[in-house]
């Protein structure tokens, strides 16, 4: 080679060297491919791109940049750069930070936490790590704590006492001084909040503000599960005396302001049990033959008013929270019971959604606004359901809500029967536009007088449900393509779903190909296409309730945000939530802003709504956690008087130290420990989601039917143990 072409590739050389960091620097927390590298280079000759894969490859050996993924680099800091992220406590008590521009967690050891605890908000810092390894770091300053208060279990001493946490994730018990024990007794599940955590002390200082009662107890351990994530169940005094000073009385002079649609046939359909009523249909034939179908939702928005007590304790819960035996409700009583339930026979303020609908199930045109309605009749799920399969008008007693059994007039017949065929069109349409059909099992529990589960049944959703799951969807996407697709953008509350994470569907294509199903990647429509097919071929098979919890894992959270980029699962290009402002605040938020542009008025600042998407997002997790904690607790009530009993189970999880099954017959899940089983020495083998006998070969895999008898039942741990008896032969 001549000296001129040595030059020349040196300089090169030299050139590609600087550009890697030029690139790596001015973003410091982020890391990049090498075509990232490239295409920020304008590197698009073979010469060149091979030339930057070598020179990364030489940088990382050198230690002057890091692999943090396979493939993806970062530069090494000359110094300290700190990063933000959150902390995810693991159960041996070493942690993981999520950074949001890292692509791989940070470890930290819990020698480096510096007292941290599982959801702080922290900063920290990288630590140079070996070839291969994932990054470290150590925490330097908590931002936020992500808990105040923590449940426990109070251990007394003579001058002092401990709060055991029952959350695993909280790896240091907290130290109660006398004078901050507050009559607590020893062995009492207490609230305690956290105080100081001085240098040189073992253990935080705290204080017991609240005594839930005796480990064990229904009302302690219910309490307990709400108060573990921060949320109440009980109102504020003012706050309940605020609500209950409103003025709740039906005025003409308020409803001659409305649309008054008191005299149309209208009815609602909700649950057997339910006691709030915030929504109901309305349905007239046009002289033209079609329908003019209302969808009408309890005004709320009326009685919250903003910037009032109310209002703040509204935002503050954001969701009502539905636990196995009772609803925290997100208003008070007089609201959510009396005032804004669209109780049968009872004028009512509404928001109306009201559609000219064709048979085709076409809307020919819309409309928006507040109304008055009277609500004719109040019908369960079930009673629709009948009317629905049998065509009749006398509902029987054994399906009545009422005393006995009833007629009702050939008008709602009629209606139930049309808006029934307008729904099953409307989701034909939905499901071929590539929308995926989760209809999870749903456990419920009947419970006697003192909250002891008698047996368990699982709740399906079947045509009348779907009726009503269709018009509130119809609502709820008309209303934000209203607002959307206005000029110029207006600030508005969305419900996102993203598009899957693809390494997700991977992994969840490793499992599901143990039961014969495949999720076909090659394009949006396949994956859709063949999510739906999985979904309805296991329906009815031992494996169903593991693949519906699988591929619903494998879904993006949807969340709310005033960034529109539409509703994956629904296949909508706009979707909010409109429809349920009693047990939803963001709901209340979009009524306001549909209110606020009705009457002409300018668009608020988005960035103030995004905040309460984001709180009301996070909310709902919480809410959705205390939610399954409460199942769990009563699967484990359940199963303890049930410890003599065989049971066919499947297995639904395997780990290192045993396997999840899944009873069929109640979806209790519990496990059985590798230790505990004695035929042989059985290690995790993660490449067939399996244990594996060394000595004989026997393998138990996931979905595999097994039979289990309860081993221990631990309520306050909310753990379930099985015996493994056997195989299903």
């Amino acid at each position: 080679m001549s000296k001129k072409k040595k030059r020349a590739r040196g300089q090169r050389k030299n050139e590609i060297t600087k550009g890697i960091f030029t690139v790596l620097e001015e973003e410091p927390g982020k890391s990049f491919n090498y075509k990232q590298i490239a295409a920020k280079l304008s590197i698009s000759d073979t010469q060149g791109r091979n030339e930057l894969i070598k020179r990364l490859g030489q940088l990382k050996e050198k230690g002057r940049i890091t692999e943090t993924v396979r493939g993806k680099y970062q530069k090494y800091p000359s110094e300290k750069i700190v990063f933000e992220g959150k902390v995810d406590v693991a159960l041996n008590g070493n942690a993981y930070i999520i950074v949001e521009n890292i692509e791989e967690d940070v470890f930290v050891p819990n020698t480096r936490l510096n007292k941290a605890f599982h959801g702080d908000q922290v900063e920290i810092t990288l630590k140079r790590n070996k070839k291969g390894k994932r990054p470290e770091g150590e925490v330097q300053k908590i931002l936020k704590r992500a808990k105040t208060n923590y449940v426990g279990i109070l251990e007394l001493h003579k001058t002092f006492a401990f709060v055991r946490p029952t959350d695993p994730k909280m790896y240091s018990d907290i130290f109660i001084p006398q004078e901050k024990i507050n009559k607590a007794a020893n062995g009492d599940k207490v609230v305690v909040a956290l105080g100081e955590w001085p240098e040189g002390a073992d253990s935080p200082y705290g204080s017991v503000v609240k005594v839930l009662g005796k480990p064990g107890e229904h009302g302690a351990e219910i309490h307990g599960i709400l108060a573990e994530y921060g949320l109440p169940y009980e109102f504020p005094y003012e706050v309940q005396q605020y609500a209950d000073s409103i003025d709740t009385g039906i005025k003409e002079e308020e409803v001659a302001k409305r649309r008054d649609m008191r005299g149309e046939l209208t009815f609602t359909i909700d649950p057997k049990d339910a006691k709030d009523f915030d929504d109901a249909l309305s349905l007239k034939v046009l002289d033209n033959g079609n329908y003019e179908i209302g969808i009408h939702i309890a005004d709320v928005s009326h009685y919250v008013i903003p910037e009032t007590l109310l209002d703040d304790e509204a935002y503050n819960r954001a969701t009502s929270i539905y636990l196995v035996d009772r609803v925290v409700p997100m208003l008070p009583e007089i609201l959510s019971n009396n005032a804004c339930s669209l109780r049968p026979h009872e004028d009512k303020y509404t928001f109306s959604a009201v559609f000219e609908m064709d048979t085709s199930a076409v809307v020919r045109k819309e409309w928006y606004g507040r109304t008055a309605i009277n609500s004719d009749e109040r019908f369960s799920y079930e009673e629709a359901q009948y009317v629905i399969e049998t065509e009749s008008e006398v509902i029987p007693e054994e399906v009545s809500i009422r005393t006995g059994a009833y007629s009702i007039s050939s008008e709602v017949s009629e209606a139930i029967l049309s808006l029934n065929q307008l729904a099953k069109i409307m989701r034909e349409r939905r499901m071929e536009a590539g929308a995926i059909s989760f209809d999870k099992i749903e456990v419920k529990f009947n419970l006697d007088n003192e909250n002891n589960p008698e047996s368990v049944y699982f709740k399906e959703a079947k045509e009348a449900n779907k009726l009503i799951e269709e018009f509130m969807l119809l609502a709820n996407r008309k209303v934000a393509e209203f607002i959307g697709k206005q000029k110029p953008k207006k600030t508005f509350v969305y419900r996102v779903h993203d598009e899957p994470d693809e390494e997700k569907l991977i992994a969840l294509n490793g499992v599901i190909s143990k039961f014969g199903h495949h999720v076909d990647m090659r394009s949006r429509t396949a994956i859709n296409n063949s999510l739906n097919k999985i979904l309805e071929d296991v329906r009815g098979k031992k494996e169903q309730n593991l693949v519906d919890t699988l591929a619903i894992r494998s879904m993006s959270k949807a969340t709310y945000t005033t960034d529109n980029i539409g509703h994956y699962g629904l296949a909508f290009e706009y979707y909010t939530h409109f429809t349920s402002p009693i047990r939803r605040y963001p709901d209340v938020l979009v009524h306001r802003l549909l209110a606020n542009y009705l009457n002409n008025q300018k668009s608020p600042p988005e960035k103030i709504y995004e905040e309460l998407c984001k709180h009301s997002s996070d909310m709902e997790l919480l809410a959705a956690s205390a939610e399954r904690d409460s199942i769990k607790y009563m699967q484990i009530k359940y199963m303890e008087d049930h410890a003599d009993k065989d049971f066919l189970g499947v297995i639904s999880g395997v780990t290192e130290w045993g396997i999840y099954v899944e009873i069929m017959e109640n979806k209790c899940e519990g496990m059985v420990r590798i230790r505990d089983i004695k035929d042989d020495y059985y290690i995790f083998d993660e490449r067939q989601y399996a244990i594996v006998g060394e000595r004989f070969g026997e393998i138990y895999q996931l979905g595999d039917e097994v039979v289990v008898r309860v081993k221990s039942t631990d309520l306050i741990k909310r753990h379930l143990d099985f015996s493994l008896v056997g195989r299903n032969m």
